[in-house]
């Protein structure tokens, strides 16, 4: 097992973390509705969306941009109606930007990267409601809230989504079937290209690139980080919480990997093997 720092704990299932210019991190909090920015050892409150937010990345007007689920009742049906949000980060103002595109309303929203272009990359995991499904899917949209295209519709449970350095391809990790999937960063509707599969059983959650343009996933029972190569190989980092659910890069060697322990409330820093990707915008 890895060596951990342990930088903020007592989180409500924290996800989504912001690796900051000033050393600070953003993270999620699913079960209290809340984004909190860490330090060591210190914590405040960012804004308090309400429902489920997951995923966040920083835009290119500086503000946050956050998948919210809307959160889930206790027979798996959203609480809330999903959708995507601007956040700014000095003031906590909440502003909604989608929540539903071609007529249809957005399920679970959850995890997002930009593109050199400025474009929003999301994912909706779906959710369920009593003896039924409702599917997810890849998405691509504007960040001032013009323009949204699905990209692929009817996936099973899409989560993790990230583009590669070369902004050639976009890749997303499919929860219950633990399978990365590619698709060209073009925006129209596409066939997804399988890419590879999970080791043994377990589930995928969100992901990040690095510098080489490797997938890490972060995995579900058992707890680690899945790196799957351009070409399809898979090796596996174990980790010392079952609920891996994200993973950050960041640090002068973008070699510092920030974790989100869900299983444990707490957010982590360990040193990587490789560097990561450069996001194409932070604040």
């Amino acid at each position: 097992m890895a060596d951990y720092e342990v930088i903020a704990e007592g989180l409500a299932f924290p996800e989504g973390p912001v690796v900051m210019a000033d050393g600070s991190i953003i993270v999620v909090e699913i079960m209290a509705g809340t984004v909190t920015r860490c330090w060591n050892g210190r914590k405040e409150t960012v804004a308090e969306p309400g429902g489920g937010p997951n995923g966040a990345a920083i835009g290119p007007d500086g503000a946050l941009y956050v998948c919210n689920s809307g959160g889930m009742g206790h027979d798996g049906s959203p609480t809330e109606a999903g959708r995507i949000e601007r956040i700014d980060i000095a003031t906590g103002k909440v502003e909604r930007l989608y929540d539903s595109c071609d007529g249809a309303e957005l399920g679970a929203p959850n995890d997002l990267m930009f593109d050199c272009d400025g474009n929003i990359w999301f994912t909706d995991l779906g959710n369920s409601g009593v003896g039924c499904k409702f599917y997810g899917g890849l998405y691509c949209a504007r960040p001032d809230g013009s323009a949204i295209t699905r990209i692929f519709g009817r996936a099973i449970s899409y989560n993790g989504v990230g583009v590669s350095p070369d902004m050639t391809s976009v890749y997303v990790a499919d929860t219950f079937t633990a399978r990365v999937y590619a698709f060209e960063r073009r925006i129209e509707a596409q066939t997804p290209r399988w890419l590879a599969s999970a080791q043994g059983p377990s589930m995928f959650d969100s992901l990040a690139m690095t510098a080489a343009g490797n997938v890490c996933v972060a995995t579900l029972m058992p707890g680690a980080i899945t790196t799957v190569t351009p070409a399809g190989e898979v090796s596996v980092r174990a980790m010392d919480d079952r609920m891996v659910t994200n993973i950050a890069f960041g640090g002068a060697d973008m070699m510092d990997a920030w974790l989100s322990f869900s299983g444990h409330g707490t957010l982590v820093r360990t040193r990587w093997d490789e560097p990561g990707m450069k996001l194409v915008y932070n604040a």
